[in-house]
């Protein structure tokens, strides 16, 4: 499921690049493949960071070497545990996969001699956001439990932009009711002309893109 989000979210960006390009088809579509290639090799270097802390949502498998009976597909709580055999409540939100196998198999040395924990990321919750582009740390961010995120909160918490990074045009790409839609934020708006209204809240499964300047 989430892969085909992220599909619709590379597709989705060809038309809304090309009309914010004024050089010809064939150099549109070589920026527009480049562009999408980013995206997508970014959300995956993401993902698969061993810095990834995990969230609440994320649907997680998890298995203990010769254990088969205590293979468990499991899915983090809002309150950030899974319930697991044994153990009962165990919290692993805000831990990353490597610390939660590590605290899940501290947990099993009470009913299993030296049990070794695996855990794999099935699916991710749906609070993530990704920064991607020319920011100095791209990352997912989790958006706060009852609270909002906007643009320049999540820039900020990946690090702030890069000494290239094209401020004016930073893009969010967002799936809504089916549909890819591309929304355009000037930041030096919203930093230089306290202009609050173009500091958007964002929404679970955002990408914010920030491309690089030309200039």
């Amino acid at each position: 499921m989430k892969k085909s989000i992220y599909v619709y979210l590379l597709l989705g960006i060809l038309l809304p690049f090309l009309a914010a390009c004024g050089s010809t088809p064939k150099n549109n579509a070589a920026q527009t493949a480049s562009v999408s290639q980013e995206i997508s090799k970014g959300i995956e270097q993401v993902r698969q960071s061993a810095s990834y802390v995990l969230q609440p949502g994320d649907l997680l498998d998890v298995k203990v070497f010769m254990e088969e009976d205590m293979d468990r597909i499991l899915r983090i709580s809002g309150n950030g545990s899974i319930t697991y055999p044994l153990v009962g409540t165990v919290p692993v939100a805000g831990y990353t996969v490597e610390q939660a196998e590590a605290n899940l198999a501290e947990a099993l040395r009470m009913y299993l001699k030296n049990p070794q924990v695996s855990i794999l990321i099935k699916e991710y919750g749906n609070k993530t956001v990704y920064v991607l582009g020319q920011v100095k740390k791209p990352s997912s961010i989790e958006i706060p439990p009852e609270k909002s995120m906007t643009v320049l909160e999540a820039i900020t918490s990946a690090g702030g932009f890069t000494d290239v990074a094209a401020v004016s045009k930073v893009r969010i790409l967002r799936m809504q009711d089916g549909k890819q839609h591309t929304l355009d934020v000037d930041v030096t708006q919203i930093t230089k002309q306290g202009n609050k209204a173009m500091d958007i809240a964002l929404m679970p499964g955002d990408v914010v893109f920030v491309p690089q300047s030309l200039f």
